[in-house]
């Protein structure tokens, strides 16, 4: 849920989520298109379908219990090198690299003295974190989670408060006087008018009514008829939605 979503978004709907289905088992058990609804409006709803994808995978290949090996969780569906090391290291203390937006900003300051890191994880970058990250699982885990928080409160992308950064005086960014980053600016993602927008709009309806919808139905959510056809098209093939004969 936490993926390109801020938290502030997600913890109403991933409270709700655990309480309604607190096992991998019981969301197996419901039907896609429930996980689907119960996602409301987090965005990127090939999640929802990803997440029971994998809770039927966990109940299918381990006992219904979430594995602790990093190769097994990679290959549950919708899961990536961020997520399965992640979960290896928060919930199952092992040791592992966990590379996120905020850590991937604390290191390329620290360590390598430029102002923000590069779109992709680089192998320099894994090798530097895994470097500094501590032996012991425990201890491993707590230090990916000081990193994290660093960044997200302190090592901002914006107005980093260098003063009350407790490694400020190892800065390798600050002790070279804070160069601009070299990087292309990135350029702010639209919504308004895209496909995904049609998207949303269309899912708005079905989650609205909890029932089929006729077309005349999409087409007053959304009125431009190939954008119409682009997204249900897509909708269909990602899974989020099942035409009828």
């Amino acid at each position: 849920m936490l993926q390109q979503t801020p938290v502030t978004r997600v913890l109403p709907a991933y409270e709700q989520w655990l309480a309604r289905w607190p096992t991998p088992a019981d969301l197996a058990a419901a039907a896609p298109g429930d996980a689907v609804r119960a996602w409301d409006r987090l965005g990127y709803p090939r999640r929802a379908v990803r997440l029971h994808a994998a809770a039927t995978t966990i109940v299918a290949l381990h006992g219904g219990q979430v594995p602790a090996d990093y190769a097994q969780l990679l290959a549950l569906p919708g899961i990536g090198d961020y997520t399965a090391a992640a979960v290896a290291a928060f919930a199952y203390r092992q040791r592992q690299v966990v590379l996120d937006t905020n850590v991937r900003r604390v290191l390329a300051r620290a360590v390598s003295g430029v102002a923000e890191p590069s779109s992709a994880p680089t192998v320099a970058e894994r090798r530097v974190a895994n470097q500094l990250l501590p032996d012991g699982g425990e201890r491993a885990a707590r230090f990916s989670v000081a990193l994290m928080e660093l960044g997200a409160l302190v090592c901002r992308a914006r107005a980093p408060e260098c003063d009350r950064c407790p490694v400020a005086n190892r800065c390798a960014w600050r002790n070279a006087g804070y160069p601009p980053s070299a990087l292309p600016p990135r350029r702010p993602q639209t919504y308004e008018g895209t496909d995904r927008h049609a998207r949303g709009a269309v899912l708005a309806v079905l989650r609205a009514q909890r029932r089929p919808a006729r077309r005349s139905q999409l087409r007053a959510a959304w009125t431009d008829d190939v954008q119409l056809d682009r997204a249900l098209d897509g909708l269909v093939a990602d899974g989020l939605l099942e035409p009828l004969a």
